[in-house]
């Protein structure tokens, strides 16, 4: 079976029905082998946060060093971002084998009069795909209530109630008690449930099993306090989690004194399920971060989107942003039909300029009818359907160097769409690739289109923007896709399009033409509609811009070598060689005079295996080298995980981080923003590399940019800006050799990041099929360093400087013959000779 074969399964089922009840959901686990009596699972249940809470810990068991799966709702842009495993979403093949198990017995429900919804085949898909991944514990968001909801047909080993508020009313009950003794079903059978709840609901609860309360420090009853502390940053929360027997000081990046809540439910949960340090919790909860809850997406204007979808969550909101200081505040707001919409704007603050609008969901409510409702709280309204135009003419009413604040909420379709913004790739195609659009016969849209023809030798008279053709493939939403369509060809351009095997909600998108022709489509879509004038200002840049260089050792004429100078005894290569600073300096002098631009230091190795190397001991290491090496041309770069140790290189001499992690340590982003130094942000799956711990992508190409996104979000919203990032595929982190092969061929496409790239390769395994006697992979890591420099590598990282310096230089040549030529120094007289 497909995978848009599996989707269409799974996406035709319906979204809700009159029976309630596990029985559905049962059968087909039985059908798949009851996947989830091999699973230890963790089931959160409640009105608000029980996502949040979820996310939470997962971080913290994942820190932990285990291999955690976790099932949430609704999925931003696709079914597939609801499973996820050691924090990756499920692969579509996978998908693709679960459904096709699953095929018969949809058709035996079906028969007998029992189709399930869409969540319930959804859950079993979930936890037969844990169970083959063997993960060690399965985290399970409720969808709504807690008795009859699929995920209740696990038994769980832990359980938590975040909240409980009035909400599906017409299915759980009309008072909080009642609802809240739904959710309380959740319960295992022999742990006490874990509850954030007070009040009427807690009392509820407490009749139904025993519990271990959460509360905030005026809560004198509860077990566990956990309080909100103060705001470390505008986009963290001090926190602190005490317990009769432990206690936790942490900042969180779900700010709020509701999520000081929730971390104290994650925390109790991590605690029960396992034994965790007291530091893996403190660190788990630095590093969750959960896309739409009040997400901090840009500075300049501050633009917040939150996902709050009922009274109680828009009533917290509003209290958490009486907190922030801002002139005025843009509301772009949705709603689905069945919330209560009056109760949800009331309990903002007033509103400047509020946008009605709807997501393209059929439950969504229509902006005329919130548009009234919008006015009893806003000076000025607007009604636009469209929330991505809503979001723009919001920002743009804001103003770039404002003080105001831009706020999306009322619904997580809403956020999604407007989270595009900041997501949506435009990628330059590889004028060598061939593009298929579609898969398989039956595809209307099935077509192969050759980009970049070559033109056979002749004289052309005229501008180069009439012959020169350039490809791009992105995504928009359905409504973007014609009106988009319809610009292309009014500018000359050519665009095919599909939803075959892209994202549930969104439909991928190829298009091309001369440059000139695009120069027409990016000014034409400024008037668009539908917030395409983003994509026209994406498009512009692509055309106009070249990539960024004004990161230390950068060069805008040829690739920038990067020379590895391991301060390490356990190093691969060159272990032990340079640990004095007398030796890494003569190194040093002798890579700066063969070639290199940047000079790379270490302190602890992450080769497959290498053992950890405590802070103090790193930084004793690195820090009288560095010192050392400050006086030098070139910048030095600190090739560190650790904040601490980033901290102390920074401190004394470094230019840049290098982080082979990925922000492993969340401490890290806000480290080099407070040194506005650069970052070198690598994708990767574990360092040291473990070789035991691999993905599978569906492309690598595209899963490791959209991944290195969310990153360079992270990185921006802690102040790091965009130009001061170079961008590493992680080549050999988690990725086959073919894996890494393919990211070195298309390297080019990580343009789409608007980020210097670097590709390290030097000597490393993905080299080892094609190594020569005696040579330790150095040729073909010379191989690789030409090839990446011809594809478009910014940066390459290498152990043996003269010789990809040469490489580099030669790619060079070969690109601009005669700027070669002209830079050439003077050969004198004998050297001619002897060249002869």
């Amino acid at each position: 079976m497909d995978y848009h074969e599996a989707a269409d399964v799974l996406t035709g089922l319906q979204q809700r029905r009159p029976k309630l009840g596990v029985e559905t959901t049962a059968r087909m686990l039985a059908h798949l082998d009851n996947p989830h009596a091999s699973i230890d699972c963790v089931q959160i249940a409640g009105s608000n946060g029980k996502g949040s809470t979820a996310r939470m810990l997962e971080q913290i068991l994942d820190d932990a060093g285990l291999r955690v799966g976790l099932f949430t709702s609704p999925g931003l842009n696709d079914f597939r971002e609801q499973i996820r495993v050691e924090g990756r979403t499920i692969a579509k093949k996978h998908v693709s084998k679960y459904v096709e198990r699953l095929v018969p017995c949809l058709e035996t429900l079906r028969a007998d009069n029992d189709e399930p919804t869409h969540f319930e085949a959804l859950t079993a898909v979930s936890l037969a795909h844990f169970a083959a991944m063997d993960v060690d514990i399965a985290i399970l968001e409720v969808g709504i209530g807690g008795r009859y909801d699929a995920t209740s047909a696990v038994d769980p080993i832990a359980s938590a109630v975040t909240s409980v508020s009035l909400e599906h009313t017409e299915l759980l009950g009309e008072t909080v008690d009642v609802i809240a003794r739904d959710k309380a079903q959740v319960a295992p059978s022999e742990a006490p449930l874990i509850t954030g709840t007070t009040g009427d609901a807690l009392a509820a609860i407490r009749e139904e099993t025993d519990v271990i309360t959460v509360g905030n420090d005026s809560d004198s009853e509860a077990d566990i306090i956990a309080t909100e502390t103060g705001i470390s940053s505008p986009i963290e929360s001090a926190v602190s989690i005490v317990g009769s027997e432990w206690a936790v000081e942490t900042h969180l990046p779900l700010v709020g004194a509701h999520q000081a809540t929730n971390a104290g439910v994650a925390a109790t949960l991590a605690r029960q399920v396992q034994d965790v340090s007291i530091d893996t919790i403190e660190t788990g909860l630095r590093g969750a971060t959960w896309p739409g809850r009040f997400e901090l997406m840009s500075h300049s204007p501050r633009v917040v989107l939150d996902g709050s979808h009922n009274p109680g969550a828009t009533a917290t909101l509003g209290s958490l942003l009486e907190r922030y200081e801002y002139d005025e505040l843009h509301v772009v707001f949705a709603a689905m039909q069945d919330k209560d919409h009056e109760a949800m704007i009331q309990s903002l603050p007033s509103i400047t300029t509020a946008y009605a609008t709807e997501p393209a969901v059929e439950r969504a409510e229509t902006a005329e009818t919130l548009a009234p409702i919008l006015q009893m709280n806003a000076k000025t309204v607007e009604t636009i359907q469209s929330v991505p135009e809503a979001t723009e003419e919001a920002i743009e009413t804001a103003g770039a160097r404002s003080d105001d604040l831009v706020l999306v909420t009322g619904s997580l379709y809403a956020v999604a769409e407007a989270r595009d913004r900041w997501t949506r790739l435009l990628v330059p195609v590889n004028r060598s690739s061939s593009i298929d659009i579609g898969v398989g016969k039956e595809s209307d849209n099935a077509v192969s289109e050759r980009v970049n023809p070559g033109y056979a030798e002749a004289m052309f008279e005229t501008d180069k923007a009439d012959v020169t053709t350039q490809c791009f493939r992105t995504t928009l939403r359905p409504a973007q896709v014609e009106i988009f369509a319809d610009h292309v060809a009014a500018g000359g351009g050519f665009c095919h399009q599909t939803t075959v095997g892209s994202p549930q909600k969104l439909t991928a998108i190829v298009f091309g033409g001369t440059t000139r022709d695009l120069m027409t489509l990016s000014d034409s879509l400024v008037d668009a509609g539908h917030g395409l004038r983003h994509v026209g200002s994406q498009l512009q840049r692509q055309l106009t811009e070249t990539t960024p260089v004004s990161v230390s050792g950068l060069n805008d004429t040829r690739t920038a070598v990067m020379g590895i100078l391991n301060i390490t005894p356990d190093s691969f290569y060159d272990g032990g060689e340079y640990n004095s600073v007398d030796a890494a300096m003569d190194q040093a002098n002798t890579m700066i005079d063969a070639g290199v631009d940047i000079l790379d230091v270490g302190g602890e190795s992450t080769r497959p295996g290498a053992e950890p190397v405590p802070i103090s001991e790193e930084i004793d290491r690195i820090v009288p080298v560095i010192e050392a090496l400050s006086n030098l041309e070139v910048p030095i770069s600190i090739d560190t995980r650790k904040a601490a140790v980033a901290d102390a290189a920074l401190s004394a001499g470094a230019d840049i981080v290098n982080d082979v992690s990925g922000f492993d340590d969340p401490e890290m982003p806000f480290v080099v923003a407070e040194h506005d130094a650069e970052l070198v942000l690598m994708h990767s799956l574990s360092a040291p590399v473990d070789p035991d711990r691999r993905a599978t992508y569906d492309d690598v190409v595209t899963d490791v940019m959209n991944e290195l996104t969310e990153q360079l979000l992270r990185a921006e919203r802690a102040g790091i800006q965009r130009d001061q990032i170079i961008v590493d595929p992680g080549c050999g982190f988690g990725k086959s050799p073919a894996e890494s092969f393919e990211l070195v061929d298309r390297i080019d496409e990580f343009e789409a990041l608007g980020c210097p790239v670097l590709v390290g390769h030097s000597r490393k395994s993905m080299l080892a099929t094609m190594n020569q006697p005696d040579d330790e992979r150095l040729s073909a890591t010379i191989a690789v360093t030409t090839l990446a420099a011809d594809r478009g590598a910014d940066v390459v990282r290498v152990h043996d400087a003269g010789e990809n310096a040469a490489a580099v230089r030669a790619a060079a040549a070969a690109k601009h013959p005669y700027r070669a030529e002209d830079d050439t120094t003077e050969i004198d007289a004998e050297t001619e000779a002897d060249d002869r």
